[in-house]
C-alpha cells in the first residue's frame, strides 16, 4: 500500500443492542495508536447485519478503496460463518457480495476455523473479486489470534504483496503462525 492500511472490521456479537468494549476493540485502538492503522469497527448478529454492514461501506463511505483489510470476527467451522446460531456458506456470502471486494483482503480471527477446499476459495475469490482470503486452521478458546491479526495488519505498511506479507509473517511469529495453522488462499 502507499502510505496507510485501513482495516474495515465486522465482529459477532449476540446482540447488536448490547454494546461492550472486545478485545478485538482494544486492538484496533492499540493498532491505531501505536502503528497509525485506521480501522472501521461494528457489529453484526445477524447476515442482514452483515450485509448491511458491508453495503453501507461500500456505497456510503467515500473512502472505501483506502480499506485494503475486511477484518472478520465470528464463529464458525470449515467454510461456514455463523451468525445468531445460522449457518451461512462461504458461497452465500460470495453470492451476497458479487464483484463488490475487488482487490480486499478477507481475513478471518481463529474465533472461526477457515478450512476451503481449492475450489471453494477460487470460488469466493473469483466471485467476489477479494486478493486473498486468510484466516487460521486452529482454534484455541484460550489463545486468540490478536496477537499475530496485528502483526500481519501492521506488514502491509511495509510492502503490498500479500504472498511476501505472510513469509515475513512467518519468519517473524513461525511458532505461532505454526500453532494457529496460518492459511491463505490466493
Amino acid at each position: 500500500m502507499d502510505s496507510d492500511t485501513f482495516i474495515f472490521c465486522l465482529e459477532a456479537v449476540p446482540d447488536v443492542e448490547t454494546t461492550s468494549i472486545t478485545e478485538v476493540v482494544k486492538n484496533l485502538e492499540q493498532l491505531a495508536f501505536e502503528q497509525g492503522i485506521t480501522s472501521i469497527y461494528k457489529t453484526c448478529d445477524t447476515i442482514e447485519g452483515l450485509e448491511e454492514s458491508l453495503n453501507a461501506l461500500l456505497y456510503a463511505d467515500h473512502n472505501f478503496t483506502d480499506y485494503e483489510i475486511i477484518y472478520l470476527v465470528m464463529q464458525g467451522e470449515g467454510n461456514t460463518i455463523c451468525l445468531n446460531d445460522y449457518y451461512y456458506s462461504l458461497e452465500e456470502i460470495a453470492e451476497l457480495f458479487e464483484g463488490k471486494m475487488t482487490g480486499k483482503i478477507l481475513h478471518f480471527a481463529n474465533a472461526k476455523i477457515l478450512d476451503l477446499t481449492e475450489e471453494e476459495a477460487q470460488y469466493f475469490l473469483d466471485i467476489t473479486g477479494a486478493r486473498a482470503i486468510s484466516g487460521y486452521g486452529a482454534v484455541f478458546h484460550k489463545l486468540t489470534s490478536s496477537t499475530l491479526d496485528k502483526i500481519f495488519f501492521s506488514l502491509f505498511e511495509e510492502q503490498d504483496n500479500v504472498v511476501e506479507i505472510v513469509q515475513e509473517l512467518f519468519q517473524k511469529k513461525y511458532d505461532l503462525c505454526k500453532l494457529l495453522d496460518f492459511r491463505l488462499y490466493y
